[in-house]
């Protein structure tokens, strides 16, 4: 796949200037990016996959749930349905997307959860809803410029900063690195815990924010526990496990579980891999699985897996949390 991408490099010089040209369209005022009234929070990244957008989601779910009305709007990547759709009981990773219906798991009893790759008809389906949010939470979006959100934040991960990268094929950036410029706030995460304030301030020299742009470090926090449908068990009860992960980068989960001592094997697969009736089969041998609650989204009403399937929570910690609060918070209030 590599040595692919590096032959495919002629054509970055291609992608960069549709990209680039675009982006200056948009900028200029010269293609229409669609403003509301109400307050819109965009959370995307310039790479493809793999920062942490859904975390990033539900720690601002957290943050309004209980003082606003708060929809999150996703495109519902590889779901079976079209349009707009509000998701509801019935609904299921296939109809929704793993990532929405995850959200649904959730927080559905506080919050509407939503897909439409046409963001601008999403918004407006939202609007039309009799019960009306008053935030809406963008997920994935920062590229989708026919909707101006009032805030941006823009993830990018410490193993693989945007400002070290290029744009597609031969890079993993979906526009070039200016881009960033349109973020309110920038966020580094996948940070090691033992981060230092001195490897902080050499990232943000690299990052080369603007003036107005604040850059904050979050880190991944795992649960003790993992979860199945109706049972939890330590994680350091875990003997002889199978880990199944289907998402962009599985590095952090596979260190976390090695420095707990565990055994274990690794099946990985893409980023929101479907799974196979025989790749079901196969994994149905093992006496215990372990994946990632996105995945475990996909598999959980496999009946073959329902009980020896199990998903490890994971949430976020940002530092100078208030700071970054109070940040959103304010864009919501003004």
């Amino acid at each position: 796949m590599k040595f692919l991408r590096y032959i495919l490099f002629p054509i970055v010089p291609i992608y960069f200037v549709v990209t680039w040209t675009r982006n200056i369209l948009y900028d200029f005022g010269w293609k229409k990016s669609k403003s509301y009234k109400l307050p819109i929070i965009c959370v995307g990244n310039l790479s493809v996959g793999g920062t942490g957008k859904s975390p990033m989601i539900e720690y601002l779910i957290r943050l309004l749930k209980t003082d606003f009305t708060l929809a999150t709007l996703s495109r519902g990547y590889k779901r079976e349905s079209s349009g707009f759709k509000l998701a509801n009981n019935s609904d299921s990773a296939k109809s929704i997307g793993d990532e929405p219906f995850q959200f649904y798991n959730k927080f559905g009893q506080d919050i509407l959860v939503s897909v439409d790759a046409n963001r601008q008809h999403g918004i407006e389906s939202l609007k039309d809803l009799n019960v009306k949010p008053e935030i809406i939470l963008l997920d994935d979006a920062f590229q989708h410029r026919k909707v101006k959100a009032g805030f941006n934040i823009l993830l990018t991960t410490y193993n693989n900063l945007y400002c070290f990268d290029m744009v597609l094929p031969t890079g993993n950036l979906r526009e070039p690195r200016s881009g960033a410029k349109r973020a309110n706030i920038i966020v580094v995460t996948k940070c090691p815990v033992s981060i230092t304030e001195q490897e902080k301030e050499r990232i943000v020299s690299k990052l080369k924010p603007t003036n107005k742009q604040l850059v904050f470090f979050s880190t991944i926090s795992y649960s003790n526990k993992v979860f199945s449908i109706d049972k939890e068990l330590e994680v350091s009860l875990l003997r002889h496990f199978t880990l199944v992960t289907g998402i962009a980068n599985a590095n952090p989960l596979v260190d976390y579980l090695k420095t707990k001592g565990l055994e274990f094997k690794h099946f990985n697969f893409k980023d929101h891999h479907v799974f196979t009736e025989k790749e079901v089969d196969d994994l149905s041998d093992f006496e215990c699985i372990v994946t990632t609650e996105k995945d475990f989204m996909r598999l959980k009403s496999e009946r073959k897996l329902q009980n020896k399937l199990y998903y490890l929570p994971i949430e976020i910690s940002i530092d100078r949390a208030e700071v970054f609060n109070n940040l959103v918070l304010d864009y919501v209030k003004n």
